[in-house]
């Protein structure tokens, strides 16, 4: 199992009326995220027929959010800290209202993807202060195994009912498809006015690395910005080699700032716990192939075999089905294989998925190719995602759950950000003056090959998580048969001499 602080196991909890009701009300919020990403991702097309956006401007609808959610995501994990989660929370949740109801009125791109950053950066806020506010109600064990299976399963019930709202919405018009999450995220605020405890500003915490935000969120700009233009300047031009060089600058720098501030965004000590880093490496993978995967089959499903945006939803729908069948139980799955082997399984499952789906053609047909694609990736997400939510914050301390939540968000969010950019940069670069179907399926299979390949290597990471299981067993084994002489020892020496 993973690595842990904690010597002694807490009484389990009473799940009452009220503990319930604020589960389900934080678990309103990552239900939101997938609500949106999925109903966003069945209008690309639509948006970039209405708006004339290209397919390297059309990733940044995508891309933006991505960015504002990921770039922030530590310093909203350090506020939760030390503002406390329950306001942290609603405020972020009140501005990811409006900004979704905004949006829906942009009226060129830059507007749109404009508004789509400031809506990543209230999720920024949102999703790190929910996962503490979990983690922090919910003892370490099966009470919080469980909470973090219910925490996935309303991710993917978001994802599956934005798949249909978002194809139905779209027939209608694409900014019906960024207006709907507003009117939801404002009921699921008044619900958290009521039923969300009080957690207290953290006085001692110290204060805000707000250079090391700036620092960390500019070099990842600069990075998914330098990759996307690549397309076009070319990837050995003096602009993109330039690029490449000032966004690891302002990386190190970040790195400088966390090594030297007195109170970092990142505690780089926390990197340590294996199971942390392993699970923040893998979900990079997870949701960056993912986030391909989604842009690169909605274009294929809409542009080249000519499916309406509903079709294209009732395609992905089994994935999201799946998971939010299969993930209530994944905690009770933890308790008896534990998290290393749920990762590496469901990674085999990722790598098949993709790789299947490099047999599309110009004219498939959906049980035969793509739905085993489908099926594969909803039990790989069912089984890997919420395993990886429990690797990522077991053994952290509770003032520091903030931090671990968010640096896992940030991940994902990474992983999307720059796997998304070279596959887009990958398409585009194979796709220029490209019309008939035969150059349009050439130019989407080498991104397929990147999205395969990227899940190959968070198989290789999964498969170094179970490595390392097996001599974390073997240690604490060692300890307990010390442990169990030195009690043995005790008790005879305390046995009275006839």
């Amino acid at each position: 199992m993973t690595q842990t602080t904690h010597t002694t196991t807490p009484d389990r909890l009473t799940w009452d009326a009220r503990l319930w009701g604020a589960l389900l009300v934080v678990c309103g919020v990552i239900f939101l995220d997938g609500l949106d990403v999925s109903m966003v991702g069945m209008s690309l097309p639509a948006i970039g027929a209405d708006l004339g956006v290209s397919l390297s401007s059309l990733q940044w609808v995508v891309t933006g959010y991505v960015l504002g959610y990921g770039g922030l995501l530590l310093l909203g994990g350090r506020t939760a800290d030390l503002l406390g989660r329950r306001r942290v929370f609603l405020i972020a949740l009140a501005v990811f209202a409006v900004v979704s109801m905004l949006s829906s009125l942009a009226t060129n791109p830059e507007l749109l993807i404009a508004a789509r950053f400031v809506k990543g950066v209230a999720a920024a806020f949102t999703a790190p202060a929910a996962l503490s506010i979990i983690t922090t109600t919910f003892h370490e064990g099966p009470d919080r195994n469980r909470a973090l299976s219910i925490f996935t399963t309303c991710a993917a019930s978001g994802f599956s009912m934005g798949l249909i709202l978002g194809g139905l919405l779209t027939e209608v018009g694409w900014r019906w498809t960024f207006l709907m999450p507003g009117p939801v995220a404002l009921i699921v605020l008044l619900f958290a006015i009521k039923l969300i405890p009080n957690s207290p500003r953290d006085e001692s915490a110290g204060g805000y690395d707000v250079p090391g935000a700036v620092t960390v969120t500019a070099g990842m700009l600069t990075l998914v910005f330098a990759v996307v233009g690549a397309e076009t300047a070319g990837w050995g031009s003096f602009r993109t080699i330039g690029l490449f060089v000032l966004a690891a600058a302002l990386l190190a720098a970040f790195v400088l700032i966390e090594m030297r501030t007195k109170h970092p965004l990142v505690r780089l000590g926390i990197l340590r716990l294996s199971n942390l880093r392993n699970a923040n490496l893998a979900i990079m993978t997870v949701f960056g192939a993912y986030v391909s995967f989604q842009f690169i089959g909605t274009l294929y499903l809409q542009n080249l075999l000519g499916w309406s945006s509903f079709e294209t939803a009732l395609g992905f729908l089994p994935a999201g089905l799946l998971v939010a069948f299969l993930s209530p139980n994944a905690g009770k799955l933890a308790d008896r294989i534990g998290t290393e082997r749920m990762v590496a399984a469901g990674m085999v499952l990722f790598v098949a998925g993709y790789a299947l789906f490099l047999r599309i053609g110009q004219q498939s047909d959906y049980v035969a190719t793509v739905l085993p694609t489908i099926v594969l990736i909803g039990l790989g997400f069912a089984i890997t995602f919420p395993a990886l939510n429990m690797q990522a914050t077991n053994g952290v301390d509770d003032n520091e759950q903030g931090l671990a939540s968010g640096l896992f968000n940030t991940s994902s969010q990474v992983g999307g950000a720059i796997v998304l950019a070279v596959t887009t940069a990958v398409i585009g670069s194979q796709s220029h003056g490209v019309t008939v179907p035969s150059g349009m399926l050439a130019a989407y299979k080498p991104a397929l090959v990147v999205v395969t390949g990227i899940t190959v290597l968070g198989l290789l990471i999964g498969l170094v998580g179970l490595r390392g299981l097996a001599g974390r067993r073997a240690a604490a084994a060692a300890e307990a048969a010390e442990l169990e002489a030195v009690q043995k020892e005790l008790a005879e020496e305390m046995t009275p001499v006839a």
